[in-house]
């Protein structure tokens, strides 16, 4: 069958059992999901059941014999490479990665859990059970936030067992139930979630994760089914009451879905703004077809198509340039900012610059807005945002000039120092 007889058995969209599935991408260790697993049956034959008694998934079928608990197995599979990086190198760092593992479980799935399972109708819905477990996760991603603040990752330089089983319980939380208005408020885990889901090794296993857009409403009981009229006819007459409710039914239906219609949606108020003589589009244009003589041609065409009245230029430079210490990170986590700013792509164009030739890398950046301010909707729905310092462009000053025509150029060296990377927002 497989060479390590390493096959594990669950759904395809279960959580658990992406941390093993992710671990052993990490490790190059080969675990294989089982076909075909279907909830509530596969797990309820003789087989499972023998492996684990209570039926819960996942579990992993080893040659050494089966194992359960979703954390035990992500283990497991760690520890099937000698000396993995994963469980990190020194015993302080075994201990602190154990430390996270513990706390993504306890903290953060536990409460999770607790938020999600009884709306989606698996345990009974109780509000002040809901409002403590938000209070319990808001402190919990509290804390996590402020270690965030200064690490990239939760233990050491690179990724180890404790991201991953913190980001899969995370993912449950984010795709179900955690809507931006919730996680705004921690934006160091935002941050760090986003950078882990997108990952080539978490990627493969999760694919797009896309962030709750509304908390899931609770689920409505099923009503109770009415006895069958059993009364005689001579005492029938109340149905004609019933009868006229009935009637009137359709008619409060109608006035509600007259009053839940959705309302045409507003104008951006960047399409009201007076006329530009400057075509955001024909710059794209320009910039995306010029070839050679960059400088003379693009750079140039630029500021002839420049609308100071009409557009605003702003300098960005990250927050927080000491988390930068892997370069791979560091150019997937500009990445995932230019992807999160897709909405403002009628009204923006970008360049991001990752400069250094040793960590911790510098990123900084250039955005051509409409309008004379940073639109107001960007700052709200991209949380990337507030990770940045953000500076007018003074066009009066000729350094600033030149420095925004450097940035457009991915002019090198770049302020004395060689770019990484340079992505553009177009």
């Amino acid at each position: 069958m497989f060479d390590l007889m390493q096959v594990l058995h669950a759904g395809n969209t279960n959580k658990n059992a992406f941390k093993a599935l992710i671990a052993a991408e990490y490790s190059g260790v080969e675990v294989k999901l089982v076909q075909n697993f279907e909830m509530g049956v596969s797990n309820k034959t003789p087989e499972f059941l023998k492996m684990n008694p209570i039926g819960k998934v996942p579990v992993l079928e080893t040659p050494e014999g089966p194992i359960f608990e979703s954390n035990a197995i992500a283990r497991y599979v760690t520890r099937s490479k000698a000396d993995n990086p994963l469980f990190g190198s020194t015993l302080i760092d075994s201990a602190h990665i154990e430390q996270w593992i513990d706390f993504a479980s306890m903290e953060v799935d536990a409460n999770i859990s607790k938020w999600l399972y009884p709306r989606f109708g698996f345990s009974v819905y109780l509000p002040p059970a809901e409002e403590a477990a938000i209070a319990s996760l808001k402190r919990a991603l509290g804390a996590l936030s402020i270690h965030l603040a200064s690490n990239t990752y939760l233990v050491g330089h690179s990724v180890t067992l404790a991201d991953i089983i913190l980001t899969c319980n995370l993912y449950s939380g984010f795709s179900r139930i955690l809507t931006k208005s919730f996680t705004s408020e921690f934006p160091h885990v935002e941050r760090y979630f986003w950078t882990m889901v997108n990952q080539p090794n978490f990627k493969k296993i999760l694919g797009e994760v896309k962030q709750a857009e509304t908390v899931p409403p609770v689920a409505s009981k099923k009503p109770a089914t009415q006895p069958k009229e059993t009364k005689p006819k001579a005492k029938a007459e109340p149905k004609k009451e019933a009868k006229k409710e009935v009637e009137k039914q359709p008619a409060k239906v109608e006035a509600a879905e007259e009053e839940e219609a959705p309302k045409p949606k507003p104008k951006n108020p960047l399409d009201l703004l007076p006329p530009s003589k400057m075509v955001l589009d024909d710059w794209k244009r320009l910039y995306s077809n010029t070839k050679t003589n960059f400088r003379e041609v693009a750079i140039k065409g630029f500021w002839d198509m420049y609308d100071p009245e009409g557009y605003s230029l702003w300098f960005c430079d990250y927050k927080y340039n000491e988390e930068n210490t892997v370069s791979f990170v560091t150019m997937n986590k500009v990445g995932g900012f230019l992807q999160r700013m897709d909405l403002a792509r009628k009204y923006a164009f970008g360049k991001m610059l990752v400069i250094g030739a040793e960590p911790p890398f510098k990123v900084k950046g250039l955005w051509l807005f409409r309008g004379q301010q940073i639109p107001q909707f960007v700052l709200d729905e991209c949380y990337d945002m507030e990770l940045y310092e953000w500076k007018k462009v003074d066009i009066t000053d000729e350094a600033q000039k030149e420095r925004v025509s450097q940035m457009i150029e991915d002019c090198e060296p770049f302020e004395g120092e060689p770019l990484l990377d340079a992505k553009c927002f177009k």
